[in-house]
């Protein structure tokens, strides 16, 4: 660790920065969203221009790494609520990211060890990590594809998710830090709407997705992201509550992510934290 790592709070341990296996044909010279939030949480399944990219989106918000990770366990604690509350036994995961602990399946099996989970995710790096990290307990069962969130047909009918999920059943779809990638252009609210007309009653939607304080930090992760392979769009908390059409948020409905149904024995969480907390969250029964 760097004398100026030491020196700053917000920074996470890192492991070795060690170039990871990269499948034929990827380009690894443009920063990937997936491998940028590997290098938030501390992981080192990225690559040099991943890691410039998100050096530079600290710079001008130093805050990100605590609010990647503050997504992290909301995502964790919202799984766990879906199966100890709810009764939930099935996750389709779309925009998985490269694993890390606390997977979907991990924390869902933990609780119920039939419980099946399908990944989704469209980078071939998280695909080839995932395959060979994402192991369930045999008696439930997990399953990894290659698609695109902008696919969500291709996505419902794909083999490798409907051998895993039973879509006649309940199924939780998690929506997790990937909308805010889409430009309206391509249309995240049908999206959501196509995902949403295929579940059985009693589905229910976990999600995520980033917004913004200011105008100048929103225009400058924009300018980033744009010379990445995706763009981010962060919205409004009235722009993210209409990408929930046709789901009833539970309580505390859709709120900041650290503010959703926080450890009862924690510290609650301050104005000053909830206004640096640049991500809401919510988990939601399908109407």
């Amino acid at each position: 660790m760097t004398t100026q790592q030491a020196s700053e709070p917000w920074r996470l341990p890192r492991g070795d920065e060690v170039e990871t296996h990269v499948p034929q044909g990827i380009d690894t010279s443009k920063a990937h969203p997936a491998r940028m939030y590997d290098y938030f949480l501390g992981g080192k399944n990225n690559f040099a221009a991943d890691r410039a990219a998100a050096e530079q989106i600290m710079a001008g918000a130093p805050e990100v790494p605590i609010v990647v990770r503050a997504s992290r366990d909301f995502l964790a604690r919202a799984v766990r609520s879906a199966v100890a509350d709810y009764g939930m036994t099935q996750f389709l995961d779309i925009g998985t990211g490269i694993p890390a602990p606390g997977n979907i399946h991990e924390v869902a099996q933990a609780i119920l060890p039939e419980a099946r989970v399908a990944y989704v995710d469209n980078d071939p790096i998280v695909l080839a990590h995932a395959r060979a990290l994402i192991a369930g307990d045999p008696r439930g069962r997990t399953g990894i594809m290659q698609a695109d969130v902008r696919e969500p047909e291709k996505i419902l009918a794909a083999p490798e998710v409907r051998e895993v999920i039973d879509f006649d059943e309940p199924v939780v779809v998690v929506l997790s830090m990937v909308l805010h990638f889409l430009r309206d252009s391509e249309d995240p609210d049908g999206i959501v709407a196509t995902l949403r007309d295929a579940l059985a009653p009693g589905s229910m939607l976990i999600f995520t997705h980033v917004t913004y304080r200011t105008e100048e930090l929103k225009r400058f992760a924009e300018e980033v992201y744009d010379k990445a392979s995706a763009p981010v769009v962060p919205r409004t908390r009235e722009r993210i509550e209409e990408l929930l059409d046709g789901f009833a948020p539970v309580e505390p409905g859709l709120v900041k992510v650290i503010a959703w149904r926080p450890d009862p024995e924690g510290p609650e969480p301050t104005p000053e934290e909830l206004d640096t907390m640049t991500v809401y969250g919510a988990v939601a029964h399908l109407v």
